[in-house]
């Protein structure tokens, strides 16, 4: 089964962020039968990220941060929009707040953490430009 790909303004990644990645990887892994690679990119510049495939779907989803320690863990749903600027902005006058600039390079998407009124973290990105 293949799932299509994420409509803006719906949830399009998700992220699992533990100090203990293989941990988490074998959980997940033996809990719903996902499948894990190494993001080369990431690998490339120091960062342990993990990309998250399902069960008979070859397209990536979701990824698995190894944060070292240097963080806590956390489990986050991410939203793709059109604009990330533009939504950090939005999030704001709603009542939100932007817990990080708007992170992105030429090869990756922009990206940023955010919270909602009630102090829940979630994400936006929107693709990079092809």
């Amino acid at each position: 089964m293949t799932t299509p790909a994420p409509a803006v303004n719906t949830v399009g990644w998700f992220e699992i962020a533990s100090d203990d990645p293989e941990g988490v990887q074998r959980f997940y892994g033996d809990l719903f039968g996902w499948r894990f690679r190494t993001d080369e990119d990431s690998a490339a510049v120091g960062m342990d990220y993990r990309l998250i495939s399902y069960d008979g779907d070859d397209e990536v989803r979701g990824g698995v941060l190894g944060t070292g320690g240097d963080m806590p863990g956390h489990a986050v749903f991410t939203v793709l929009v059109r604009d990330v600027t533009e939504t950090c902005r939005k999030v704001e006058a709603l009542g939100g707040k932007v817990l990080s600039e708007v992170v992105g390079n030429e090869s990756g998407p922009d990206f940023a953490y955010l919270h909602d009124p009630s102090g829940n973290l979630f994400g936006v990105f929107a693709p990079a430009a092809s």
